[in-house]
């Protein structure tokens, strides 16, 4: 593993006893209130210095009560230096009000709507929108995009008419590994990758094999893929834990990417590690020496 401490760009927390999430009914393994004490557990032996929250797809309209959850967990453990929230982006111009008040919650530097679920993809180029996503730069805030393969071609579109706004596409835009695929995933990546105001996060990749069979040698394609294309620069380590862990372990996955990087250099590691996540979400932690 990393001989450094790392930054985590990608890590759910939730207590279901104060807030909603529907879909966890659905998934037994996820539905329990889930805090730091927990993520050290089952980050192991792994030094991590920080991490960013990202939003839980917690029910409609507590949105904000979610945000004010995280950010009062930040106040006992610094190691939480960013939030990225849900925002309705549905709305709309009308979500100004709701990024207002965002923007007041310290801790918060990005939002995310998800867009995988949705059975209509190309609700993400829809006219209100891009109008919303088009306001995030003037509250200081970013855009994760969290989509499956075939949505790709839709998020391309969404970056293409919103040059202003710094976005992070999650999981590598989730793949269909467990299908072998690649294809037109891979080409759709390279594209993604053009734009400078996009960064990638190197998460949920294990997911997206058969949970249960997957393979370290499955995954590395698409791994080695992504780093080619948007350069240590421009990629972030992510655990996507809890959900990772229906596929592996957090010490397991943080090895498999060590073994990728091997040969790479002190400067590329550390910018992949720490330095790609502090500079996204404005971290207030070092780089390195």
């Amino acid at each position: 593993m990393p001989n450094f401490p790392i930054i985590d760009s990608h890590v759910h927390l939730y207590d279901i006893e104060k807030l909603n999430y529907s879909w966890m009914s659905g998934v037994p393994r996820l539905n329990h209130t889930t805090v730091m004490s927990d993520f050290d557990q089952a980050r192991g032996k792994v030094a991590v210095d920080g991490l960013i929250f990202v939003e839980v797809d917690v029910d409609p309209g507590l949105h904000l009560a979610e945000a004010e959850f995280v950010s009062r967990l930040a106040e006992k453990d610094r190691r939480i230096g960013a939030i990225v929230a849900h925002a309705p982006l549905e709305k709309g111009k009308a979500i100004a009000a709701d990024l207002e008040k965002l923007k007041h919650i310290q801790g918060v530097k990005g939002v995310r709507r998800l867009i995988q679920g949705e059975a209509d993809p190309s609700m993400c180029i829809a006219p209100d929108f891009v109008d919303a996503v088009r306001l995030l730069p003037d509250y200081g805030m970013s855009f994760d995009i969290c989509i499956r393969h075939y949505q790709l071609v839709y998020a391309i579109e969404l970056v293409k008419k919103c040059p202003n706004v710094s976005f992070i596409l999650d999981h590598i835009a989730k793949p269909d590994i467990k299908n072998g695929l690649m294809e037109p995933w891979k080409s759709q990546i390279c594209e993604m990758a053009k734009f400078p105001n996009v960064v990638c996060k190197m998460s949920g990749v294990a997911t997206e094999a058969d949970h249960n069979a997957w393979t370290r040698e499955q995954l590395r394609p698409y791994i080695e893929h992504v780093i080619e294309s948007f350069g240590f620069e421009r990629v972030m380590f992510g655990s996507d834990w809890t959900v990772a862990t229906l596929a592996l372990d957090y010490p397991t996955w943080v090895d498999i990417l060590d073994e990728v990087l091997k040969g790479t250099s002190v400067d590329e590691q550390r910018g992949f590690w720490r330095g790609t996540a502090i500079d996204a979400y404005r971290l207030p932690f070092p780089k390195g020496e």
